[in-house]
């Protein structure tokens, strides 16, 4: 027993030394350090020979858990709740198709029984964007297009373990009853979702009466872990419950807790994160074998083809449920569908009483995880590149740095004068120092000022997050003003509606919007309205505020391919027409999509038919008085 322990414990420091010098190499390196971890792996298990058995349930009872808590932990319920109607649609929904597909396609191309092939399609239909999602992150992609890769993961982990654990007692037994089935998942999925939520309150009630950041991130814990075990004891899905846990206590739980408290928390948690990801990841790796896969190449390549069929399904075929898409994040959704740990615990889990089949599953599983971890998630990068998602550059990262010095700079200055106004330093000290903080402080917001006189994309941003902070806090008011008894509820529900509808508006905070003309401007002498393209509003933005002209921005569709699009209303300045219709010109990209056609006759036939999209549409009228609100 005493040897037993030691060597877990060597294997354990074995890995960990691996997954920090790798992390440590990506960053040099500038690759994604989940990747990495896969490749030592592999590379470890071809050279080193290096074999570690690990269990189903390793990976889902230990790694799975920190992992799933820790995604739900930090995703706020504002934001989940703007997708969660194509969220849990692709969860749901997305995963029974995915399963049929994937079923479908192996059993016809592949000659593959049918109920087994649904096995192995619920199998692989959990997504696992771990590598992707860090990507984004250090990309500075959209948060919404992160909480829909995260949001659908948490998810469909869960579903897919339910509709996999009910497919493989079809094939176990012979026996299936559709009704029978639809029970069975409401009660475990539902079931696991309840017990989670009810034991997220729970600690998020117990943490509000407790002041010891020590205790508080041991409890997080506790509820991770136990969840997940009194969802299996139940013989409910643990990983729903998690993810429920995670949910309530991250958008709970911290309201209770000190900062100090709050901090240690979420340092905690992505430690633990870190850790499982590293494990994961590099067992990942060592459990695959080329030359195995090399040998059963020709079912691989089928689960290739039928998992990135169903993908193309389950994205594109589901997009329009709720709040628009736009079109060059579903390519992201499309591609970012990896495959990783749950794939991987499902696969060891199969049982030996399948036979030889249970190998030829564990192979194809293995070959799409490989798949999607190398090849998509090494293929982000430029498909992110080529749809212009992401905006970490240079002058963002600079004006972070400078906003970030002027916050904390000025919390200095607040803190300082506090201390001498509650006699805690001397007037002496407080006037030695206080010039030179009102120095550096104008110092720093002169920079910020420059940067965003120089970089009007900057100020278009700051303003969305400015626009956003005034309806959530006219949001706070309306609450307290209804809890004071000021309103009646249907007033309350009707102003809420209102700022709620304002605080999901997808348009950005354009300059113009705020733009305050000097008297002695040139006057107003035209209307004119611009109908734009829905990628390119970020480049005309710029491009207009450069020129300090005032623009309102309406969501709008129409035109031959019903393209969703935005009408710019722009009053233009005596004598600046050109200007404005030049810019307009050299920022609305143009481009040709094919749509089909019929060709007139006796039998009508579909052929290709060229439309251009793009550019825009300006309409121009004259302006006899001008009033700004």
């Amino acid at each position: 027993m005493h040897t037993d322990l030691i060597f877990i414990e060597e294997i354990v420091v074995s890995l960990l030394t691996v997954a920090v010098l790798v992390g440590i190499a990506s960053r040099r390196l500038r690759m994604p350090y989940t990747l990495g971890l896969v490749l030592i792996g592999l590379a470890l298990a071809i050279f080193a020979k290096v074999e570690i058995h690990i269990t189903s349930e390793l990976i889902l009872g230990v790694l799975v858990p920190p992992l799933i808590f820790e995604a739900a932990f930090h995703i706020r319920w504002d934001d989940l709740k703007r997708d969660l109607a194509l969220i849990l649609t692709m969860a749901v929904v997305g995963v029974v198709a995915a399963s049929a597909v994937v079923g479908g396609i192996l059993h016809y191309g592949l000659g593959m029984v049918l109920p087994v092939a649904l096995v192995f399609g619920a199998l692989v239909a959990p997504t696992d964007p771990v590598a992707v999602v860090a990507l984004f992150r250090s990309l500075g992609a959209p948060k919404r297009l992160q909480v829909l890769l995260e949001g659908e993961s948490l998810f469909n982990d869960g579903t897919a373990i339910v509709i996999f654990n009910l497919l493989l007692g079809v094939v176990l037994t012979g026996e299936y009853s559709v009704s029978g089935g639809l029970i069975d998942f409401v009660r475990v999925a539902g079931g696991g979702f309840l017990i989670g939520a009810l034991l997220g309150a729970l600690v998020s009630k117990i943490i509000e009466r407790i002041d010891d950041y020590l205790l508080e991130t041991a409890l997080t814990a506790v509820l991770a872990y136990g969840a997940y075990l009194v969802g299996e004891q139940a013989h409910v899905s643990g990983v729903l419950a998690v993810v429920a846990a995670g949910l309530i206590n991250g958008n709970i739980g911290p309201r209770g807790m000190s900062p100090t408290a709050r901090i240690v928390a979420v340092n905690f948690w992505e430690f633990a994160a870190f850790l499982a990801n590293s494990f994961i990841f590099l067992l990942i790796g060592l459990q695959i074998y080329p030359q195995v896969l090399l040998n059963n190449w020709y079912a691989v390549l089928w689960a290739i083809i039928a998992i990135l069929a169903a993908r193309f399904i389950g994205v594109y075929g589901l997009a329009w449920v709720g709040n628009r898409v736009p079109l060059r994040w579903r390519h992201v959704l499309y591609w970012g569908g990896l495959r990783g740990a749950v794939s991987l615990a499902l696969a060891l889990g199969l049982p030996e009483s399948l036979g030889a089949v249970r190998e030829q599953i564990q192979v194809m599983a293995f070959g799409v995880v490989l798949f999607t971890l190398l090849v998509q998630g090494g293929s982000m990068p430029w498909l992110l590149k080529a749809l212009d998602i992401g905006t970490h550059d240079e002058e963002k990262a600079a004006f972070e740095k400078h906003h970030a010095r002027a916050v904390t700079a000025r919390a200095g200055y607040e803190h300082l004068k506090r201390a001498f106004q509650q006699g805690l330093i001397s007037a002496h000290t407080w006037n030695i120092l206080r010039p030179l903080l009102e120095q550096r402080n104008r110092r720093l917001q002169q920079t910020i000022a420059n940067l965003m006189t120089r970089h009007p994309a900057l100020q278009v941003d700051e303003l969305h997050k400015a626009r956003l902070e005034i309806l959530r806090a006219q949001r706070v008011t309306l609450h307290d003003l209804f809890q004071a008894g000021v309103m009646s509820e249907e007033t309350f529900s009707e102003l809420l509606t209102e700022i709620d509808s304002a605080i999901n508006d997808e348009l950005p905070a354009w300059p113009g919007m705020l733009l305050r003309r000097a008297p002695d401007a040139p006057p107003i002498r035209h209307f004119l309205m611009a109908v734009i393209q829905e990628r390119d509003p970020e480049r005309v933005a710029e491009a207009l505020a450069r020129l300090g002209v005032p623009v309102v921005p309406v969501q709008s569709s129409g035109g031959f391919l019903k393209r969703p699009n935005i009408t710019l209303m722009i009053g233009v300045p005596e004598g600046q027409i050109e200007e404005v219709v030049d810019a307009l010109k050299a920022t609305c990209r143009r481009r040709v999509e094919f749509v089909a056609d019929r060709i007139s006759g006796i039998i009508p036939l579909p052929r290709p038919k060229p439309v251009p999209v793009g550019g825009a549409t300006v309409f121009l009228f004259d302006v006899e008085d001008y009033i700004e609100m």
